[in-house]
């Protein structure tokens, strides 16, 4: 077995099993073996990668998409998308629309189960919900910010697979609206199977309160079609994009009277400190994959599976397992 694809593993799990930040130990497990069985200028090399991805273009959306996150988060956006959605999905337990149209907005999945939960669990409890089902329908539903675009972790992706940002995003949507509805699906056969989780039936709601609800999802509305429309639309990179939900978001949160010179500062600081330590990670991912590069591992790893005259479902059933156990770690 190729004795360097050994030593960067054992590395790995050394460097990240004494608790090294990921970042850092990422950048450890590449400059050892090359030290130890290259002769590279290996700081020269670490230099120009970290400058070359960190001065990405592409990477430029993803601190703005943070800061749209963190900027929201400090708003009362869920509280209005709450009022907003609730007249017209009382047929819907668990109300995971407004977590994907919070997803369409925010491209966080921390933001979308926080912001969301934070309002909604409350009201379900309030409403007699099986506190274990309400608690798990959320959690579960704020993934769905890495799906629907706008999303970090495409971003992050599209970065290192030098993928683009925006077929990315156009790529999630039916995925991510697949989740969203079977997660709706599985609470709808639930509530029917267990009546009891859910709270008893609401007073009837008339068309007219729908229809004043809708004023609530004004906001939302606006931040989608700045965000998305101008994506989708031509008129707007990626990047671009981020600049409007930032500048969107700002705006909501002033006619929100929510969004004050200290919530603005703690925003800030929350998206630099994200996007600090997500460029590291990066950073330090990309230098090891150059690292393996000069090393010979991908060619070694290719040929051992070749070795194994796997068809193709063989061998996404492996690339499952992998990333199935990298997952838990």
């Amino acid at each position: 077995m190729n004795i360097a694809a050994i030593s960067v593993l054992v590395f790995l799990i050394a460097i990240l099993g004494i608790g090294v930040w990921v970042g850092i130990g990422l950048y450890g497990v590449g400059v050892l073996p090359l030290l130890l069985f290259k002769s590279l200028p290996t700081e020269k090399l670490l230099a120009q990668v970290t400058w070359n991805t960190l001065t990405s273009t592409e990477l430029l959306a993803l601190p703005l998409f943070i800061f749209m996150a963190e900027i929201l988060y400090r708003t009362r956006l869920s509280s209005s998308l709450f009022h907003g959605l609730s007249p017209w999905t009382t047929w819907l337990p668990g109300r995971l629309l407004g977590c994907t149209l919070f997803a369409a907005i925010s491209g966080s999945s921390a933001a979308t189960t926080a912001t969301v939960g934070r309002i909604t669990l409350s009201e379900l409890m309030s409403r007699n919900y099986d506190k274990d089902v309400a608690m798990g329908s959320l959690a579960g539903a704020g993934t769905l910010g890495f799906l629907i675009p706008p999303s970090t972790i495409m971003i992050i992706y599209g970065v290192l697979a030098q993928e683009s940002i925006l077929k990315l995003f156009i790529a999630g949507v039916i995925p991510g609206l697949c989740l969203s509805g079977s997660y709706m699906l599985y609470l709808g056969i639930l509530s029917k199977l267990k009546p009891g989780i859910v709270g008893p039936r609401e007073e009837a709601i008339t068309w007219k309160d729908r229809f004043r609800a809708l004023k609530h999802l004004g906001p939302v509305l606006f931040l989608i079609m700045s965000v998305l429309g101008t994506m989708y639309g031509g008129v707007a990179s990626p990047t671009e994009a981020a600049a409007v939900g930032v500048f969107g978001a700002v705006i909501v949160g002033a006619l929100q009277r929510s969004l004050n010179w200290g919530n603005f500062k703690t925003a800030l600081m929350g998206a630099a400190r994200t996007s600090s330590m997500v460029g590291l990670i990066i950073a330090g991912a990309v230098f090891l994959s150059t690292a393996m590069g000069f090393l010979g591992i991908p060619r070694f790893v290719a040929q051992q599976i070749g070795a194994l005259n796997l068809g193709p479902f063989g061998l996404i059933c492996i690339l499952i397992v992998f990333y199935g156990i990298l997952g838990c770690v």
